[in-house]
């Protein structure tokens, strides 16, 4: 029986093992393609850049007489330097800094908003809220292509084309049903005696929710939280459609807009920009897997 528990264990370790590797390896090589050029990314099946081995840094030291290794590390890292400048007048730091402006103030609004009607869903009672879920829960269907229509015809008419606001309002009036409905699952899940604990104590339903079920809800609202950050952040879709001014761009569109800017396209470079535009997600994910794996697996649970 032991032998055949750890065969079972062995295995599992191996399946999860070669599962994270198949999903690691487009980093790992997108990664390694940052320092290669373009005859080496489409003339060689290798992982690993020639720039890393010791023949490349003689053949560097050969053409570079009197280069230091300084130099050379320098050398290494130019596609990252060249990318992060980005095109016209337009760096990475100005892309970056749009992405924030755009995801931040969306993930607040949304956690807020949907925080609010969940736990209207989840704790009250009141006339038509069979008839209000199902229609929640409806729109969990509609794919973006139905509604981007009438949503561009509409923000055109408010004024609200080539600003943030597309993505502001709807996060700020709960427009995200994928959330609320996580959010419902995870509070039915909390006893409704701490709500009644909290009323006997004088606290109103208010005060109950932020001080009593917020607390509790750290690991739900973490993981609506990232999930948010990670939709919003890598769109691309929206993004093109709503805004049309290349200073308002965010990095999924600055991304674009350096593969378009050159005749000849530099994929080194474009390898090292990737790099640099996906590396706050692997941040923000890895800080926060505690609370986000957390979230996932308690969420549905009643207690």
């Amino acid at each position: 029986m032991k032998k055949k528990t750890l065969g079972n264990k062995l295995f599992s370790y191996f399946l999860i093992i070669l599962i994270g590797v198949i999903l690691i390896f487009p980093i790992v090589w997108m990664f390694c393609a940052a320092f290669k050029t373009n005859e080496e990314i489409f003339g060689s099946t290798g992982l690993l850049p020639k720039a890393w081995t010791s023949a490349g840094l003689q053949a560097w030291m050969a053409e570079n007489e009197g280069g230091s290794f300084g130099q050379y590390f320098v050398h290494l890292f130019h596609n990252f330097a060249e990318s992060w400048l980005g095109t016209g007048r337009n760096s990475y730091a100005t892309f970056f800094w749009n992405s924030f402006k755009l995801v931040i103030p969306t993930v607040i609004l949304t956690l807020v908003s949907s925080t609010l009607v969940a736990y209207g869903f989840a704790r009250f009672n009141f006339p038509g809220k069979k008839l209000l879920f199902g229609i929640l829960i409806g729109t969990l269907m509609l794919p973006n292509a139905v509604v981007i229509i009438p949503r561009y015809a509409m923000y055109a008419n408010w004024g609200w084309v080539d600003t943030y606001m597309p993505f502001y309002v709807p996060a700020a009036l709960a427009a995200a049903p994928f959330f609320v409905y996580m959010l419902i699952q995870f509070m039915r899940g909390l006893p409704r005696d701490l709500d009644e604990s909290a009323y006997i104590d004088g606290c109103s339903t208010l005060r109950t929710l932020v001080q009593i079920l917020l607390p509790l809800m750290v690991p739900a609202l973490f993981s609506a939280g990232l999930f948010q950050f990670m939709w919003t952040y890598n769109d691309y879709f929206n993004s093109l459609v709503f805004i049309n001014s290349a200073t308002k761009y965010t990095v999924s569109l600055g991304l674009r807009l350096s593969l378009d800017g050159e005749s000849v396209v530099n994929w080194g470079k474009m390898m090292a920009a990737s790099c640099i535009a996906v590396l706050p997600l692997i941040i923000l994910f890895f800080a926060a897997q505690k609370y986000f794996v957390e979230g996932i697996a308690t969420t549905g649970m009643k207690g």
